[in-house]
């Protein structure tokens, strides 16, 4: 279906045959081939957004269905998904108080593992409800990585974690935090989060979480030799179960900066070959109200 054309007038004097006329009546466009009028007509097919950004394009217009949907995320802010993403927040830096100040071990196990829940959580309701909204989808891998140095940290200064997990963990995170700037010249719509992260987020988690309860603990596997001391576990060292989830985490996370990476890639690729796909506005999508109203 064809967008409507809108006329735009330009002139620049009233002349003697539009006396009588009032400013701002259109002319048909009839009247303008036929030469009778002074006015210049110019049949245009815009849009605001074309004009804003320069460009002459049609906008791409979705079914109303699909917003909030994880392909189309809206633009509400208070949902609850998010407001679940804000207490992970709250309990994260509660965590982290009781955590230092040594006030209770298990409290604190319990904070980490309520907040650590709510990472699942917050994500099943989003897509479940069609919640799912561009605040969140920026929010909640904020909040996790929040959550994760709080407990990695904590655990460092404890002396129950190697210190190059910590390095390892921050410095993927460093890693990809440039390398979106990077994607984000050429790439507008942010890349959405693989299930290896998600993975990774969840063992790490899962770990820390063990590791603060310290139970059970498992003797060393001894696959290494007991000189390699940043090697809990493998090096025949007893240690708590969660230090092989830690072990599993570091692993998926190192992977999914790999995956990242080739999809940045991919995504800078397909934004220099087809530049006219940027122009998209996926922030504020055209919703397709012919469609919506044929099938009423």
């Amino acid at each position: 279906m064809g967008r409507k054309g809108s006329l735009v007038q330009i002139q620049s004097s009233r002349p003697r045959s539009m006396r009588g006329r009032p400013y701002g009546r259109p002319f048909s466009f009839a009247e303008g081939l036929s030469g009778r009028k002074a006015g210049i007509i110019l049949p245009v097919s815009i849009s605001l957004q074309g004009v804003a950004r320069g460009c002459w394009q049609d906008r791409k217009k979705i079914k109303k269905e699909l917003i909030g949907t994880s392909d189309y995320p809206s633009n509400k802010i208070f949902t609850i998904s998010n407001f679940i993403t804000f207490t992970r927040l709250i309990l994260t830096g509660v965590f982290l108080f009781l955590f230092v100040t040594d006030y209770n071990r298990y409290v604190a196990l319990v904070i980490y593992a309520v907040a650590a829940s709510t990472d699942w959580l917050d994500g099943q309701i989003a897509r479940m409800t069609k919640t799912v909204s561009w605040l969140g989808k920026m929010l909640d891998p904020i909040v996790d990585r929040a959550l994760l140095f709080c407990g990695v940290v904590g655990l460092v200064a404890r002396h129950e974690l190697p210190l190059w997990i910590c390095l390892a963990i921050v410095g993927r995170d460093i890693y990809l935090f440039l390398g979106n700037f990077v994607v984000k010249r050429y790439h507008r719509r942010p890349i959405d989060v693989v299930f290896i992260g998600k993975l990774a987020t969840a063992l790490l988690m899962s770990g820390f979480t063990l590791m603060l309860l310290g139970l059970p603990v498992l003797d060393g596997m001894g696959i290494v030799s007991s000189s390699i001391t940043w090697l809990p576990g493998l090096n025949g060292e007893a240690v708590p179960l969660g230090m092989y989830f830690v072990y599993a985490g570091v692993c998926c996370s190192l992977l999914t900066g790999v995956v990242y990476t080739t999809k940045g890639i991919a995504a800078i690729r397909s934004a220099i070959a087809h530049p006219e796909d940027e122009d998209e506005d996926f922030l504020n999508p055209e919703i397709d109200e012919d469609e919506e109203s044929a099938e009423e």
